[in-house]
This record gives C-alpha cells, structure tokens and sequence, in this order.
C-alpha cells in the first residue's frame, strides 16, 4: 500500500482511523536496506504474515498511517512520511512576526520571539510519539514516528516567569482554531491541552522548533510545538501560541470530552461502574515487525515503546515466554527498541506468534483480553498484546 502525504484537517472521528500495515514487502528488502534497520544477515528470505490489517474505509485515509512496518528502513522516521493528525485548521504562521506568551498566574509574564526561543539553550530529544487512537481500530496500526526533536527546555521558562503559589496547571493553546457548541451557542475554541505544573517542569520537556535536524514543518507545528517526551500525541500541542498558568483544572474538549478512556471496571458488590479518564501518557506496547527465513531458523522483527523498556518477551504457539535482543535504541528512554528473535526448527504448519513488552518498575503489556484493555468502550489507548500468526 503506498503512503500517502496528502494534508487534511481532521475531525475527533477521523482520528481512530488510519492506514493498514502493506500487504507486501518491497524492493527495499532486495536492495538490503532493511539489514541497516533489522540487522538482517544475507540469506534471509521473508515469511509473511497470514493475518493483515485490512485498508482503511477510504483511500483518503491512507495519509493517517506513518508507518508501514514492511516498508521501515530507517530508525528515525523520515519526516515527509511521519504521521499526521490535526483537529482544526492548519495555521500558517509567519515567524518574524511570531510571539509566545506565557501568562496568567505568574509574576512576570514572557512575550518571546522565535529568534529569543532559538538564542536560549538548546536541547534535543529522541522520541516515538504515537496517536492515542493506534490500534483503536484494526486498519489503525501505523500513527507513531520515531523523531529527533529540538529546541530550548520548557522548565526554565516557566521558572523565569516566576510560578505563583496558587498555579497548579499549565494550560497550552495552539494558534488552530475551530467552532464549538455550548447551551446551543457556538463559540470559537482554540485546541488546546494541559497538563499539572509538576508535570510540565520535567527536565525532557521542550518547546521544540526542529524535526531531524530541519526546522519544524508546518504540518507538525511550525514554528514552535510542545514536545512533552513519554505523553500521547494529543499532548504535544502544535502551532504553539500562548501558555498559561491557572488556579483550576483546564476542562477543554480535548481533555474533558475528547481523548477521554471509558472502562468498565467492578464497583461495590459485583456491579459494573464506568470511569472515565483523561488520555496522558504513552502506554507500554510492542509490536510484532516482519518474520524471515534463514535454513532452519526463523528471526522475528518488531519494536517497542511507550515506557522504560526493561526487555521484549517472545512467545510461539503455547511455548515459556523467551527474552528477545534489543538490536537499537536501548540507550534512548523515549524511543522505540528495534528488537529480534530466534525460533529454531519451528515444525510445518501454523504458528503464532507474541510478543510483550516489560518495563524498569516490573509492568508487562497487558493481554488483548485483559479487562483493561478488553473493557474499553472508547478506541483510545490500546495497548494490548499483538498476536500474528505465519505458516512454515
């Protein structure tokens, strides 16, 4: 399946919908491209899967998918292929005439310029940022992007403008704009999201004006965006325009009624209760690659991310759970781990295949029918095991 670039504003709706994995591998594989990303050996032949991921309901959302994992060749996901998702409008912003505020319960407001932002230090990022809605429907399975991100540390900003006692939250608004409805008015709203004070003085966090090296592309967010390293996409607010500091918790759509997990989980006495929680951090997840063929073995490919990643388990058919070797990326603690396995003399027939992640604190990816997972009414953060299955 080619990728697609088209640009598109999208609704809530459109988000849980993405592109499919290909049905194929390609040329790459022939040219030994994937050797640099897999660490694929000479002689290894491709296995495909028997279960593929069906195409999108449209072709126009074919654009959604950033990553097709028979097509991936590279560890940093090129740009003009990395996913794209926006709510609203697309602003076109011009950076001369361009200013971030910080406001509201601080003692010294801040009205910065890009060239100001550019001249403080600088730090830089690598980090997997992911859709909350991958893998929410079963076409979705290719909105994240692993990327090197730039810019100057949000902390000190902040610390600059001198916190107040009384500001607990930090709220971001994008300079996109959309309509929305209340006690039958429609008002404008710009997309915003927010997040504790505590959380937003993390060292990782940056107001960031670079992709791979490159200014940042209007698409995700020129001039400036948040990149909040280990949160959801929805998090990591583009086309930043102003932050500001409240005495209460931000209730926006995109925090209150949008991005928001419903569960069923068990309440007094058996009965069935329903919560509902705000989409925030990247959850623990890995996912099954490519399959080759080398005489009588066969290597296992795939990824991991959404944690501190302590190792990668395989397992075939109803065989003891094997650690797999992270091949890349184990030095980075916001990026995905490219890992691979082993499987000698795997007899005729049909195999399935698992895998799961497990992080530094102890915690396993959850099962597909784990109630955490399995009990979701919403499509958002689904992280559960991924199960693939080929024929030998």
């Amino acid at each position: 399946m080619a990728k697609r670039t088209t640009q598109r504003t999208m609704t809530r709706r459109d988000v849980a919908l993405g592109a499919g994995v290909g049905l194929a591998a390609t040329k790459l594989f022939e040219l030994g491209l994937f050797a640099q990303v897999w660490n694929e050996s000479a002689g290894e032949t491709v296995v495909p899967f028997l279960d593929q991921p069906p195409d999108p309901p449209t072709e126009e959302l074919e654009s959604l998918n950033g990553v097709d994992w028979n097509d991936l060749s590279e560890w940093l996901s090129p740009t003009e292929s990395f996913f794209k998702v926006s709510h609203y409008d697309q602003p076109e912003i011009d950076p001369e005439a361009y200013r971030l505020g910080i406001s509201g319960l601080v003692e010294r407001p801040l009205l910065l310029s890009l060239s100001e932002l550019k001249s403080r230090p600088k730090q830089e990022v690598t980090f997997t940022l992911e859709c909350a809605g991958n893998h929410g429907f079963p076409w979705f399975v290719g909105g994240l992007g692993n990327a090197r991100w730039t810019g100057t540390p949000l902390a000190p900003l902040l610390e600059s403008a001198g916190i107040r006692h009384d500001g607990i939250e930090v709220v971001f608004f994008g300079r996109d704009a959309g309509e929305e409805e209340f006690a039958r008015q429609t008002v404008p709203q710009n997309f915003a999201r927010s997040m504790s004070v505590e959380d937003a003085l993390a060292p990782e966090n940056i107001l960031c004006y670079e992709m791979n090296g490159e200014p940042l592309p209007q698409a995700h967010g020129f001039p400036v965006r948040l990149i909040a390293p280990g949160w959801y996409g929805v998090a990591n607010v583009k086309w930043l325009d102003r932050i500001e500091l409240w005495s209460t918790r931000y209730a926006g759509r995109f925090m209150a009624r949008d991005y928001v997990t419903v569960r069923e989980e068990e309440g007094p006495g058996g009965s069935s209760v329903y919560t509902q929680k705000v989409v925030g951090r990247t959850l623990l997840k890995s996912a099954l690659a490519r399959v080759t063929r080398s005489d009588d073995r066969h290597r296992i490919y795939g990824a991991a991310w959404g944690g501190e990643i302590e190792r990668v388990e395989v397992r075939i058919d109803d065989s003891p759970w094997s650690p797999a070797v992270i091949d890349e990326g184990a030095d980075q603690p916001f990026a995905w781990k490219f890992w691979h396995y082993d499987a000698q003399g795997l007899g005729p027939g049909e195999h399935s295949l698992t895998a799961r992640a497990v992080d530094r604190r102890g915690a396993v990816q959850p099962t597909a029918d784990d109630p955490i997972v399995a009990k979701r009414l919403t499509y958002w953060e689904n992280n559960g095991q991924q199960t693939r299955r080929i024929r030998v």
